[in-house]
């Protein structure tokens, strides 16, 4: 069990509007790192979640009291590294007990200098959050936040207009699976999650990851049986270079799916359009209503924009129809093309952290490029 050399001291959480919450640095803090303050509300998967590209550059709020008490271990990243500005939790527990476990949350942070604030109260914090909206914050050392550390906060954008797809994707093209795997994928890359690729390999794909300004003939040259648009982070209408190469890859006739980002890229490919969310969906307990059967998928959600439209259509998006809504604010949640076999969904069907109803895309998918399930 390794442990983090830094005892924990007084530190604090400034928001833009002022408010500041009081709590125990648990790692130094060279700079502080102003950045969007956001909350999720899983229960556990807290290795995922930090490692999930889509929450890069946020300070993420854990509505869970206790936080890191089965450590971490190096199978379940879902990318290469921690990708969170920072952490924020009611108790960091001083000990790990699992049998997977390699070393403490707080020291694997520490690690990759990601500061983690305990003993907040985040009950209060998400309430605040959830009545007035995401805001900017920064983590800092003391109990008191200096001129300095209010200029920082000032300087921070807004993630609002921000393109951090091309920040988190890859630089070079990469092969995940057996080469000799019968189906072929490409996926392009706004800030993939590994377990997306584990359940594309589980069903006997191959899978050719590429960066996310990648051109459509270059991806149609390589004579894939499908499409894959990946999550990721930032404010989709800012990844300005991604539709039209989306809508020559759709009007090939090319299978194409979408998740989250990639989801809300369809929807602006096609003339829809995005808004920022009041506190975004982020958790793995939101209800999606499915409205060709009226069935209720319980879900993993990590996102900030939705498409901008309801169960009656996306505005502007003729071609598209509405296939899924959140239950609990009318969101839309899954879109389709009337024509073409494109289609996405707003929530994570791989999960990880999160239930597994929504699995079922994934041999949607497969059966959109004539591969038909096989795991």
């Amino acid at each position: 069990m390794s442990a983090n050399p830094f005892h924990a001291a007084p530190g604090f959480l400034l928001l833009e509007d002022g408010t500041l919450f009081l709590g125990r640095l648990h790692s130094p803090i060279e700079t502080p790192n102003a950045a969007e303050v956001v909350f999720t509300t899983g229960m556990s998967g807290y290795q995922e979640t930090f490692t999930d590209p889509s929450f890069r550059g946020q300070i993420v709020v854990m509505t869970s009291a206790m936080i890191g008490n089965y450590g971490v271990n190096s199978e379940d990243t879902e990318s290469g590294r921690p990708q969170v500005a920072g952490v924020v939790v009611r108790e960091l527990s001083a000990a790990h007990s699992n049998w997977r476990a390699e070393e403490s949350l707080e020291a694997w942070l520490a690690k990759s200098k990601v500061p983690v604030l305990s003993e907040v109260d985040t009950r209060r914090l998400t309430r605040h959050l959830r009545t007035v909206g995401v805001l900017r914050g920064l983590i800092g050392a003391g109990v008191e936040p200096s001129a300095t550390d209010r200029e920082i906060l000032a300087a921070c954008p807004s993630m609002a207009g921000l393109d951090l797809a091309s920040r988190v994707s890859t630089k070079e093209p990469y092969l995940w699976g057996d080469a000799k795997a019968p189906h072929h994928i490409v996926a392009i890359d706004y800030g993939i999650k590994r377990n997306i690729l584990r359940m594309f390999e589980a069903r006997g794909c191959r899978i050719t990851v590429v960066p996310s300004t990648t051109p459509a003939s270059e991806i149609l040259a390589r004579k894939p049986d499908g499409v894959f648009l990946s999550n990721g982070p930032g404010d989709p209408e800012a990844v300005t270079y991604a539709p039209d190469a989306i809508r020559t890859i759709a009007e090939s006739g090319m299978p194409v799916f979408g998740i989250c980002l990639g989801h809300q890229l369809l929807g602006i490919t096609f003339g829809g359009h995005t808004v920022k969310l009041p506190y975004g969906h982020r958790g793995g307990n939101h209800p999606v209503k499915d409205l060709a059967t009226g069935d209720v998928l319980i879900t993993s959600q990590n996102h900030g924009f939705a498409v901008e439209g309801t169960e009656q259509g996306i505005p502007g998006a003729p071609d598209l129809q509405v296939t899924h809504l959140n239950l609990n604010d009318g969101t839309v949640e899954g879109l389709r093309h009337k024509r073409l076999p494109v289609f996405g969904v707003q929530y994570h069907p791989e999960a990880a952290p999160g239930p597994h109803d929504a699995v079922p895309h994934f041999d949607e998918f497969l059966a959109a490029m004539g591969a038909g399930a096989s795991a």
